[in-house]
């Protein structure tokens, strides 16, 4: 919602300073995204008279300009503009100004051996056009030293303001100044409505034809205008819209647009020479189209509230109106339409068909029932200002009464609900400025609730009114009471391994990215999605239409994108959802990295230290063990085991498991046809592991940590070299070492993989190194050469394998 400060101004009564406004708009609820103050970025600029404008000594298409700033002597500027001359008043910056077409700084320049002091400015230099021929001429009755801003009309700041759905009245400036003056920012001009006399029937009746079916319009109001000469609206209006980045088209269409803004309340204009018999409000019929005003066909279906006339569809209702009867130039005879509508099938209706107008977003909030009427008279009488005409009856159908909501209200809710405690007196002061009515004395009153608030209907509203006007600042710190016990966590289980995980990531040279959860079909068909579930039903782009299945395919597509612009070796991770179906059981939340070129953990690209080389599946390995090990999976039991899904190249990819049955994850490198239909170079290495399916921790009776168990003996260290199948598991020789002796056995590793000269084809030597731990007492030959032989035995037994001699 954007409005100007003079058009707050004509609803609010105010000599508050603009940033006093904007900070407690967004106090009151009424966040202010941004303030587009134009005087105050142009402030240095100044009208100025070119005195002189003679040839450059040095250069042949430049002058040397003497200009009249009209604050002292005469400036020296060296110009280059073919239209710079003697006489012509022009636009003029001194050093030390912020040029925003360029984004420099102006200062003192010597120019071909002439100092210049200053600069006379173009059109998009000052960011205003795109006009670069020569330098802005102003009328021979510009002031010389006014503020360009102010010549050019720009000193009116332009708010706009983030709504939140329910604030319908603050859609116009009429209701953003209600507000304001309840906060104490000023008085609020009320303004009623005075009626516009009818001079004859309406010559074109309404009828609301729903059937059976429930109505999507409780009333609607039309009045005829005969006789209006249409034309170009008056410069204060045309202004007033441009400045909120809206284009004139002409006084009658002009002036809904203005009422839509300035009260909330959308009309739409029909050109009464082009309408055929009376009006009907009904729904679509299944095959009818209307050519709209945006110059587009939409199909409409029976869900849809049109209005009709005897020929067809000629508006969408609430919506947009139709290019049939739109008014023009040579209007002469307009029908005015206020009406109500069905918020939640106006809300429907424009995401259907993907149209979103200025009407739709008030509609679908629903707008001020009240006001109906009263927003009809104030249209008429505009029109009859600025077009003249003759008015006829008003034609309503339906019933525009608002429903009268009272609520019972105890002030001990304003305690209880916030922690605030307001009298009574100041309660009603606040709420009478917002329109409200408190009836009653004493700890419970009766509030009568305005026809403009449909968000409001119990105490928690009634609280937040108050609490948001007299301000959060007012409420109490308290502290929460600790008690005796202890505290107990905060986060769940998950969001304490996702903290973990990133953390552990990002110590390990990665870059946390955030990316899109949507992909394209063919890149989600890529990593085992594509669902038809799975699919938006309206994407914001054609390559975002499916639910993701994995983070792999945004990363590598930022990874692609940073290689683009020259940065080649590149590490990321992400910590996000991923979706395998549409349930809740089928989210999960995955810790994902990439590696790209030359980003190894030990270091990221080329060194005259160590030779070069690219990411393979064992860094992919690393991150994906350390991400698991800070989220707590339990290492002594995790597996890896060889092979993963189909866009890791086989042979270069790993699948982490606890069991079969338990898949945490996988790791390696990405196969070439996949990078190919990324649009990616490689090599790229990627893991992704899945948090949730991490065991959790058996409960301790305890949160106290164990004692530290250092032993004061020296460990031993045996290597044992096994020749055993190339089918075999590295993985399947640890544990079996593992398992001779698990409290002596502290380390098991593998150092050494060997095939050829002096080993059988299909058999491999496999070299491990076991630490034994000492617990009791110093361990002695016999009782190292005991575990030795049973540390042998067990591999044998469990892997088929030989010792190697």
């Amino acid at each position: 919602m954007k409005f100007t400060l003079s058009w707050l101004k004509e609803h609010l009564d105010t000599n508050e300073p603009l940033k006093t406004i904007v900070d407690k708009l967004t106090m009151i609820g009424l966040e202010v995204e941004r303030v587009d103050d134009k005087a105050k970025a142009l402030a240095p600029f100044k009208v100025v008279s070119v005195i002189s404008a003679e040839k450059h000594p040095n250069a042949d298409k430049l002058r040397v300009c003497m200009v009249d700033t009209g604050s002292g002597a005469p400036v020296q500027v060296v110009c280059g503009a073919p239209n710079a001359r003697a006489g012509m008043k022009g636009v003029f910056a001194p050093p030390g100004t912020h040029i925003p077409g360029s984004g420099l700084d102006l200062k003192v320049g010597n120019i071909r051996g002439v100092e210049s002091r200053g600069m006379l400015c173009s059109g998009r230099e000052l960011g205003l056009s795109e006009d670069h021929e020569g330098i802005i001429e102003l009328p021979a009755d510009a002031p010389v030293g006014k503020p360009y801003a102010e010549v050019l009309g720009l000193n009116d700041p332009v708010i706009e303001i983030n709504l939140t759905p329910n604030r319908s009245d603050c859609t116009g400036v009429n209701g953003i100044a209600r507000d304001l003056a309840a906060a104490d920012m000023g008085a609020f001009k009320e303004r009623t409505v005075k009626p516009v006399k009818g001079q004859f029937p309406s010559p074109v009746s309404v009828k609301l034809d729903f059937g059976t079916m429930p109505s999507l319009c409780p009333a609607f109001a039309l009045r005829l205008v005969k006789g209006v000469k249409n034309g170009p609206s008056p410069e204060w209006l045309q202004s007033r819209l441009r400045s909120i980045g809206l284009r004139p088209i002409n006084a009658l269409v002009d002036i809904t647009n203005y009422l839509t803004f300035d009260r909330a309340r959308p009309l739409h204009v029909f050109d009464a020479a082009k309408v055929r018999g009376n009006l009907i409000i009904r729904r679509a019929r299944k095959g009818e189209q209307l050519l709209a005003l945006d110059g587009k066909t939409y199909a409409l279906d029976e869900s849809m509230c049109v209005i009709a006339d005897d020929q067809g569809v000629e508006s969408l209702a609430g919506i947009m109106g139709g290019e049939t009867t739109g008014v023009s130039e040579t209007t002469k005879d307009v029908l005015i339409e206020a009406a109500l509508w069905d918020p939640l099938n106006i809300a429907q209706t424009g995401r259907k068909l993907g149209i979103n107008s200025d009407a739709r977003y008030r509609f679908e909030r629903g707008v001020d029932p009240a006001f109906l009427l009263p927003g009809l008279e104030l249209a008429t009488q505009t029109v009859l200002d600025l077009c003249g005409g003759t008015p006829s009856e008003v034609m309503l159908a339906g019933d525009p009464t608002p429903a009268e909501r009272v609520i019972d209200f105890p002030l001990g809710d304003l305690k209880r609900l916030a922690g605030l405690d307001v009298p009574l007196t100041e309660v009603r002061r606040v709420l009478g400025h917002l329109g409200f009515f408190v009836a009653g004395q004493g700890n419970n009153v009766k509030i009568a609730v305005p026809s403009w608030r449909p968000d409001v209907h119990g105490t928690a509203d009634i609280v937040e009114e108050v609490v948001r006007i007299v301000g959060v600042d007012r409420i109490p710190s308290t502290p929460f009471g600790r008690g005796d016990a202890p505290r107990k966590p905060v986060l769940t289980p998950l969001q304490t391994r996702t903290r973990k995980a990133k953390r552990a990531l990002a110590a390990r040279g990665l870059v946390e990215a955030v990316t899109w959860s949507f992909i394209s079909k063919p890149q989600a068909a890529l990593f085992g999605g594509g669902q038809p579930e799975l699919a938006l039903a309206n994407p914001i782009a054609a390559d975002l239409s499916d639910m993701r299945p994995s983070l792999i395919p945004g990363l590598v597509a930022a990874a692609q994108k940073n290689a683009d612009r020259g940065y080649p070796d590149v590490a990321l991770f992400e910590v996000g959802q991923i979706f395998k179906g549409d349930q809740p059981q089928d989210q999960f939340t995955a810790a994902t990295g990439v590696r790209r070129a030359l980003t190894k953990a030990s270091g990221i690209g080329r060194h005259w230290s160590a030779p070069a080389a690219d990411v393979d599946a064992f860094d992919a390995k690393a991150d994906a063990l350390s991400a698991l090990a800070a989220a707590g999976a339990p290492a002594s039991v995790v597996q890896i085991v060889p092979g993963g899904p189909a866009w890791f190249h086989p042979g270069r990819c790993g699948t982490i498991q606890m069991g079969p049955q338990t898949i945490l994850g996988h790791f390696g490198e990405l196969h070439p046809k996949v990078l190919e239909a990324l649009d990616a170079d490689g090599p790229v290495v990627a893991f992704e592991v899945i948090l949730e399916r991490i065991p959790e921790p058996k409960a301790k009776a305890t949160r106290a940590k164990p004692m530290l168990e250092l032993s004061p003996f020296q460990p031993v260290e045996r290597d044992f070299a096994f020749v055993v199948d190339h089918t075999v598991k590295a993985a399947d020789i640890l544990r079996a070492a593992q398992s001779a002796d698990r409290k002596l056995i502290t380390g098991v590793n593998v150092f050494d993989l060997y095939e050829g000269k002096g080993i059988a084809p299909g058999k491999k030597s496999i070299a491990i190194a076991v630490t034994i731990q000492p617990r009791e007492k110093t361990m002695t030959d016999e009782e190292i050469e005991a575990l030795a032989k049973k540390i042998v035995a067990e591999v044998v037994k469990k892997t088929g394998g030989v010792l190697r001699t």
